[in-house]
């Protein structure tokens, strides 16, 4: 496994001044992400972000506030009036809206069968793919994750993995984490996602079906410098 100090040497022979790491992990629900990007950012001693629970935390933020999700325009409207901000430790990941914690809020059933309808909105994506790609300029190394990272808020990281597992691993998965999620859950949450969870034409698919977490992780951790040799 590739040492964070390692790393940062490969980075700095890279170019001239040295440039930030930028690892791009997406996929579906169920996949594994979060635990696999905090994994690989730990191992790395890069920050992390989760950019899922940013639209989470928009939808529980609409929600408290009894607006109607189901009303594109009036999502649009309110999209930028919150405060959001998300940790970036791996080791300490957490959710605030307005000051207010809301890392567990956030995991409930209502804004889970809300967040996609949510996402969806033009004026919600380009809100927060802004915060996002400003909290990826600010760190000088950053495993992030999500639906679009490596198509849409970070095309040009140096690593991009598309994430993945079959859809009974992924239910299964879900409903560890949940105990109300279904397999219909998680084919609802499939369709509705499939405009946001295109592979990258870069990225490597990692199909998690049949691994351990750790396994994941190193087979990470070992894309890094494979894939900043082969830039050079």
């Amino acid at each position: 496994m590739t040492t964070s100090a390692g790393l940062e040497q490969d980075q700095e022979s890279e170019t001239d001044g040295g440039s930030r790491l930028v690892i791009a992990i997406d996929g579906p629900s169920g996949a594994g992400k979060s635990s696999t990007s905090r994994g690989v950012a730990t191992a790395l001693g890069l920050r992390y972000l989760d950019t899922g629970s940013m639209y989470r935390a928009l939808t529980w933020w609409l929600l408290e506030r009894g607006a109607d999700t189901t009303d594109p325009q009036a999502v649009a409207r309110l999209a930028a009036q919150p405060v959001i901000e998300v940790s970036t430790d791996p080791r300490a990941p957490w959710t605030r809206v307005d000051g207010t914690e809301v890392s567990e809020a956030i995991r409930t059933r209502e804004v889970t069968d809300t967040v996609s309808a949510v996402a969806a909105v033009p004026q919600v994506r380009a809100h927060l793919i802004a915060q996002q790609r400003e909290i990826i300029a600010a760190a000088e190394g950053i495993v992030a994750e999500g639906r679009d990272i490596g198509t849409v808020v970070a095309p040009d990281a140096q690593v991009k993995v598309f994430l993945t597992a079959d859809g009974a691993a992924r239910a299964s998965r879900r409903t560890a984490e949940a105990s109300w999620s279904t397999q219909a859950d998680q084919d609802r949450r499939d369709r509705l996602d499939a405009a946001q969870s295109e592979k990258a034409a870069d990225a490597v698919r990692i199909d998690s079906t049949g691994l351990a977490l750790d396994e994941v992780i190193s087979l990470i951790v070992g894309l890094v410098p494979q894939t900043l040799q082969k830039s050079r």
